[in-house]
């Protein structure tokens, strides 16, 4: 499918319904919808969205990206109370059936495959459709259904420039296109010129929205997660796979919209249960060290995080701060970032934090920043920083000559976690 329709990202619309109308727009065939956009925590909301939906019974498919190792983790269907991702024979069936619907004409990668989920959504009886945006809002594949459930923004940040505009407000009017007339939208925390943008939008076409610190708030007490909105003051056990204080926002705004969804059916002991259950790979997880037990010292904790932009930098970096606070260890940062990336802005949220910083490359990845520049550039900010031909190596140099358990973080790219993730097999559910 890739070599088929190598243009990655073309943002537009008309490729889209016009494939959705050879195949008889099961678009309209869907599911209630819950759409998803923004910069940071789209996948972790969903993944709690999901959890809470499960532990209250209900049929739940959903759609996201990228894939971190295998294709099929993109599409998940509802399957024995579970949100699971497409077999291999249904999701074969699916790319053919497109492919052969849409011919010759221009489509790309991202278009096909999402009319492909959008196909096997239709096919299947759920109670709900979770969709996440590929990139941006108004012009994302994903953005076809005219009356969601619920339209949601995480917190919106500088990334994608190139695509979607240099200044803040002008990525917001883009994820702001997912709103939709009459249809409630639910917006995660966010700075305060990106809330005017998404409130003139909304009053526009006449969105009500529920806004974090006017409609709901969420933080976290004495080791317990608490909810409020008007009519709820919830009590909760903080997130155990999903750490942080950014899971935090992110599980509060799936509760925000859950409440919307499920109003008087909403319980507490299915939240209690989604808190402990919900997984997303890649976000902060804590991988075994023995699984990489040649590479490591016997008790380094080893970390992995996908994050690709200063926003995600920062709360990486303030819980990796967190935890200095309770068990404290030398930081090691392993590191490789595609080109385009804002380089500088994600590595300057660990000055003070990281002792090390090893740079890697991405296998497989075109776009991938060269090791040495990226090095190079740790220097130049004040860094004392190494290269690696691949992860492990980088763990091995991390190990060599230290005498002290470490701390040690791989980040700065979905792409790079997905490579450590398929390289040991690990389990994308699972965070230890």
């Amino acid at each position: 499918m890739q070599n088929l329709h190598p243009k990655s990202i073309d943002l537009s619309l008309d490729r889209v319904f016009q494939l959705l109308e050879k195949l008889n727009n099961p678009h309209e065939k869907l599911p209630p919808v819950v759409h998803v956009a923004g910069t940071n925590g789209k996948g972790s909301v969903l993944a709690f969205l999901t959890a809470i939906l499960n532990a209250h019974g209900f049929k739940v498919q959903r759609f996201s990206s990228p894939h971190l190792v295998h294709f099929h983790e993109r599409i998940n269907l509802a399957e024995n109370g579970k949100t699971v991702p497409i077999s291999e024979k249904l999701l074969a069936e699916l790319l053919a059936r497109t492919q052969k619907a849409n011919g010759d004409a221009p489509i790309t990668f991202f278009e096909i495959t999402t009319v492909a989920a959008l196909l096997a959504f239709s096919q299947q009886k759920a109670d709900w459709c979770l969709l996440e945006t590929g990139l941006g809002g108004r012009l994302d594949a994903t953005n076809v259904v005219d009356q969601p459930a619920a339209s949601v923004i995480t917190p919106i940040s500088i990334d994608h420039q190139r695509f979607l505009g240099s200044e803040i407000t002008d990525i917001a009017k883009e994820k702001a296109g997912i709103l939709k007339p009459g249809m409630p939208g639910f917006i995660g925390l966010q700075p305060s010129n990106v809330l005017d943008v998404l409130q003139e939008r909304a009053q526009e076409i006449g969105a009500p929205l529920f806004i974090r610190g006017q409609d709901y708030d969420v933080y976290a007490q004495r080791g317990r997660l608490i909810y409020s909105s008007a009519d709820q003051l919830i009590d909760l056990p903080l997130p155990r796979n999903l750490i942080g204080r950014h899971q935090i926002e992110n599980a509060g705004l799936a509760i925000a919209i859950g409440q919307h969804l499920l109003g008087d059916n909403l319980q507490q002991n299915d939240l209690s249960h989604a808190m402990e259950t919900a997984a997303w790979p890649a976000r902060m997880q804590k991988l075994k060290a023995l699984d990489y037990s040649e590479h490591l010292r016997k008790d380094d904790e080893l970390w992995l995080d996908g994050g690709h932009n200063p926003s995600a930098a920062a709360a990486l970096a303030e819980l990796v701060g967190d935890l200095e606070e309770k068990v404290p260890r030398p930081l090691h940062l392993i590191i490789g970032m595609m080109t385009g990336k804002d380089v500088r802005g994600f590595l300057h949220e660990f000055h003070g934090l990281a002792a090390q910083v090893i740079a890697v490359p991405i296998p497989g990845e075109d776009g991938a920043m060269n090791a040495d520049d990226l090095a190079d550039l740790a220097v130049e900010m004040g860094f004392e920083a190494d290269t690696a031909s691949s992860f492990q190596e980088a763990l091995q140099i991390s190990a060599s000559g230290r005498h002290e358990d470490a701390r040690i973080v791989i980040c700065g790219s979905l792409y790079l976690a997905g490579h450590v993730l398929g390289a040991n097999n690990t389990s994308l559910n699972e965070a230890v």
